[in-house]
């Protein structure tokens, strides 16, 4: 890959890119459980069944471990910024000690998988840190500290870390990891082909009729009939259990450079402050460490200059680490449930064989690898562990609780869906596109999502997305449209790129 290419291209991806393509099924399929989406929840799941002789095929619209899981910033970590100060109000001190230990396990989980099957993949433990600069913090760190402490966790309450700069207070866990996330998740591929479990790219699944057993069609009309059914696809596919309602997309931007491997500061880093920050390093080569910063989150489709936010995080990091050149920059998409913890389990009330995984708010490694043995426990019959009910999607006292969240987020949502259609929010026609840029446009009486290549040619498709039909708004940075609604993004040309849609934008002629 080029310089330049690789400026625009996730860390992961580049250092691992992917192999020949797993063609998808030539003919119909029937095995015990079919997992719809091929990154770490999807994987961990599948490895977790595999393992225990149940048939299992993987179906992943894209690319193995090259979605969301492909662009996170691989951090494992059961300190999640502020979370457990917030459980122990809202779920007790019990639930507050179950999500710890649910995601401690995941942790030491993934570490023993590691040495089982001889992974390589830059497997570091360290410690991780939720850090202020600004005293104002310093309580909720302190209550944050006493809660995770509480909760089981090894933590204290510091004014002293490895960053270069100082900070008023932090809270650190200690025992933590960080890793190479493909290196690990296609290693797990491998593993799961090796028992018996089946692979399968570039297999988008559009349809899903439950019932015993139940089936999946996907877009080339191969049905799939499986006993069980878990849908891992980051945010759901299907909304027959209304979760969209329930979930909130955003995105990151992700920054990484090089520096000298004596200036890299040890541990994992996170502040909610300056619309988050999140520092670690990785394993480089010549003496150097890969730093890796990220931050400035919005909602999709929301129509932030994301080059402007790329320039706001670089100049934040040379402020605190120097003069940089980067190596890569890339943007993570991630999905906040309204009461704050993940969805893991049936995927509604009268569900009996389809389970869904999502809603990890930015910590979907540990996350994802809890929900792998979670479903596994429950498509299997075993002994479920004490978290279950915590994690449940049918759960409705936590919402309900949570009421504000839940009501917020409806209510972006509605500003979107109605908002966005007024005369005054589209452009006025394609003249004013530069190349490489994109808007929605009346075009023929009807609002188009209207691009320029960098050749000058105009394409066009319709501004609805095919998930609800909120409209679309450009991503200069990313090249794609992206709803606001819910996440859905589309390539230039209309198709899709993240769900919750599995159909492309409709052409357009102009």
């Amino acid at each position: 890959m080029t310089e330049q290419a690789a400026l625009h291209a996730s860390y992961w991806l580049d250092t691992l890119p992917p192999g020949d393509p797993a063609p998808p099924p030539a003919a119909d399929l029937q095995v015990d459980v079919a997992v719809i989406g091929g990154g770490i929840a999807g994987l961990s799941t599948a490895w977790e069944l595999t393992r225990r002789g149940h048939g299992v095929a993987v179906l992943e619209a894209d690319r193995i471990a090259a979605g969301v899981t492909g662009h996170t910033t691989a951090k494992l970590s059961a300190q999640h910024t502020l979370v457990y100060d917030r459980l122990r109000r809202t779920r007790g001190t019990d639930g507050a000690r179950l999500y710890a230990r649910s995601q401690t396990e995941a942790i030491h989980h993934a570490a023993g998988i590691v040495e089982e099957l001889g992974i390589e993949c830059d497997w570091e433990e360290t410690a991780a840190y939720t850090f202020a600069q600004g005293r104002r913090r310093i309580p909720e760190l302190r209550a944050e500290a006493e809660a995770a402490k509480e909760a089981g966790l090894s933590a204290e309450f510091v004014t002293e870390t490895d960053l270069p700069f100082p900070v008023a207070g932090a809270v650190r866990v200690a025992d933590q990891a960080q890793f190479h996330p493909r290196k690990y998740l296609l290693a797990l591929a491998d593993a799961i082909r090796a028992g018996g479990g089946q692979l399968y790219e570039g297999t988008r699944v559009t349809e899903l009729t439950e019932g015993e057993p139940c089936v999946l069609t996907t877009e080339d009309g191969i049905q799939v009939t499986a006993r069980a059914v878990v849908v891992a696809t980051h945010y759901p596919i299907f909304d027959r259990a209304l979760l969209f309602t329930r979930l909130s997309p955003r995105r990151e931007l992700v920054i990484t450079a090089p520096v000298d491997a004596a200036k890299a500061p040890d541990g994992m880093y996170i502040t909610p402050e300056h619309r988050t920050r999140s520092v670690r390093t990785a394993p480089y080569a010549d003496g150097k460490r890969l730093l890796i910063v990220t931050g400035e989150h919005f909602t999709p489709g929301a129509g932030k200059d994301t080059e402007e936010l790329f320039a706001t995080l670089t100049s934040w990091a040379e402020r605190h680490f120097g003069t940089l050149r980067l190596s890569h920059r890339w943007a993570t998409q991630d999905n906040d449930s309204t009461d704050h913890v993940p969805l893991v389990g049936p995927l509604h009330p009268a569900s009996r064989q389809v389970y869904v995984a999502t809603g990890f708010g930015g910590w979907g490694l540990s996350g994802g690898i809890m929900a792998g043995r979670l479903l596994c426990d429950e498509i299997t019959g075993g002994e479920v562990p004490p978290w279950s009910e915590l994690y449940d999607p049918r759960r409705i006292a936590p919402v309900l609780r949570e009421g504000g969240e839940f009501l917020r987020h409806q209510a972006t949502v509605a500003r979107h869906f109605i908002g966005d259609r007024l005369p005054g929010l589209t452009r006025p026609g394609p003249d004013d596109l530069a190349p490489g840029d994109g808007a929605v446009m009346h075009v023929g009486g009807r609002r188009c999502a209207v691009h320029r290549d960098e050749d000058g040619r105009l394409h066009a498709v319709s501004a609805r997305c095919t998930h609800l039909g909120c409209l679309v708004a450009f991503n200069r940075a990313e090249q794609a449209w992206e709803c606001p609604c819910h996440g859905s993004r589309f390539a230039p040309d209309g198709q899709v790129v993240q769900g919750p849609a599995v159909r492309p934008l409709e052409q357009r002629d102009i």
